[in-house]
C-alpha cells in the first residue's frame, strides 16, 4: 500500500473519527430519509420553490451513501481501502455533493428573496418547471466541476491524514494549472454563491425591519409577518449552518496551497474535515424545531415503525412541513398593514 494512504493518526484517534463519521451518517439518513418520506406524503401540497428544500436533502443523503460507508471503513482500517480508484471516486462524490448543496442554498435564498420582495401575481411566474429546469442546472453545474479533475484541470488526492480523499490542494502552488483551477472553483462555486446568500437574507432582514417599524402597534403585525419573521431565520440558520461548517475546511485548505502539507499536524486537518461533513446532519432538527407539523409526520412515521417518542406534538395542522422553508404559501407576504386571514392557513 502506498504512503500516502496510510494513516498519520494514532489508531484511538482513527476510531474516533470513524464513531463520529458513523454517527453522522445515521442521523443524515435517518433525518432526511423523513424529509424526503414527508415530501412524498404531501407531494401535492409541495409548492414549487420548496422542491430545493427536497433537492438539499438528497444530496445530503447522497453523500451519506456514497461516502461515510468507505470512510468509516477506512478510518478502522487505519489506512485508505481501495487506492487510487476509490480515492478519485469518494473525492468526486465530495465536490459533487458540496457544490450541489451550496448552490441549491444559493438558488433557495434568491428565490426566498424574489417571493418577498415581490407581488402576488410574479411570484406566481415561479413555476415546478422552473425550479425543476433550475435543479438540473444545479446538478449539471456540480457534475461538470467534479469532473474538471479527471480531464486535467485540477487533482485528485489524499488528505494530509491519510484516510480521506478530497482535491489535493496541496499540489497546486507548484501549478500553474491547479491553481487557476482553484481560483476559479473558490469564486464561482464558494464566494460568489455565499455573497449572493448574504445579500439576499440581508434584503429579506430589511424589508422585514421596514414592515415592523411602520407597524406601531406589536398586537396588529399581520400573522403573515410573523410567519415571514419565522421562516427566513429558520432558512439563515440552515445557510449559516451550511458556510460555517465548511469555513474551518476551507481555511486549512487554503493552507496547505501555499504551505507544505507537513506544515500543520495530521489531527489540525482532520478536524475542519470532520465538521464539514456534520453539515449533512442538522437540516432535519432545524425543520423539526421551527416546524409543528413535520414534528407531526415524524411521529406518524414512528408510528408506521412502532416506535415513539412521547414528546412529540399531537399537532395535526394541515401546515405544510417542507413549506416552512418559505411561506406555507406563494401568497404571504410582508405587509405594513393588518389584514384578515384564515386563522388556520397562517399557524407557524
Amino acid at each position: 500500500m502506498e504512503e500516502q494512504y496510510i494513516s498519520k493518526l494514532h489508531p484511538v484517534v482513527d476510531y474516533g473519527a470513524g464513531v463520529f463519521l458513523l454517527i453522522i451518517a445515521i442521523l443524515t439518513i435517518l433525518g432526511n430519509s423523513a424529509v424526503l418520506a414527508t415530501a412524498v406524503r404531501r407531494s401535492s401540497l409541495l409548492k414549487p420553490p420548496e422542491l430545493l428544500t427536497v433537492n438539499l436533502a438528497v444530496a445530503d443523503i447522497g453523500m451519506a451513501l456514497s461516502m461515510y460507508p468507505l470512510a468509516i471503513a477506512s478510518a478502522w482500517n487505519h489506512a485508505w481501502l481501495g487506492g487510487d480508484t476509490s480515492c478519485v471516486y469518494y473525492a468526486l462524490m465530495g465536490f459533487l455533493f458540496g457544490v450541489c448543496s451550496m448552490m441549491t442554498l444559493c438558488a433557495m435564498a434568491v428565490i426566498r428573496f424574489l417571493v418577498t420582495n415581490s407581488s402576488k401575481s410574479n411570484s406566481n411566474k415561479i413555476t415546478k418547471s422552473t425550479v425543476c429546469i433550475l435543479i438540473a442546472f444545479i446538478w449539471l453545474y456540480s457534475l461538470l466541476w467534479a469532473i474538471l479533475p479527471l480531464v486535467g484541470w485540477g487533482y485528485y488526492g489524499p488528505e494530509p491524514f491519510g484516510i480521506s480523499c478530497t482535491i489535493a490542494w496541496s499540489k497546486f502552488h507548484n501549478s500553474s494549472n491547479g491553481f487557476s483551477f482553484i481560483l476559479s472553483m473558490f469564486l464561482l462555486c464558494t464566494v460568489l454563491p455565499a455573497l449572493t446568500i448574504v445579500a439576499c437574507y440581508l434584503g429579506i432582514a430589511w424589508k422585514v425591519h421596514k414592515a415592523y417599524q411602520e407597524i406601531q402597534n406589536i398586537d396588529r403585525i399581520p400573522n403573515a409577518a410573523k410567519l415571514e419573521k419565522k421562516l427566513t431565520l429558520m432558512a439563515v440558520l440552515i445557510s449559516v449552518g451550511f458556510l460555517s461548517s465548511w469555513t474551518p475546511y476551507a481555511a486549512t485548505s487554503f493552507w496547505s496551497i501555499f504551505n507544505s502539507s507537513d506544515s500543520l499536524q495530521p489531527v489540525v486537518t482532520l478536524l475542519p474535515c470532520l465538521f464539514a461533513k456534520s453539515s449533512t446532519a442538522y437540516n432535519p432538527f432545524i425543520y423539526y424545531v421551527f416546524s409543528k407539523t413535520f414534528r407531526c409526520e415524524v411521529r406518524k412515521l414512528q408510528c408506521c415503525c412502532a416506535w415513539r417518542v412521547p414528546y412529540f406534538s399531537s399537532d395535526n395542522s394541515m401546515e405544510n412541513p417542507v413549506s416552512t422553508m418559505w411561506s406555507g404559501r406563494d401568497n404571504v407576504r410582508l405587509s405594513a398593514a393588518p389584514r384578515e386571514q384564515n386563522p388556520a392557513a397562517a399557524a407557524p
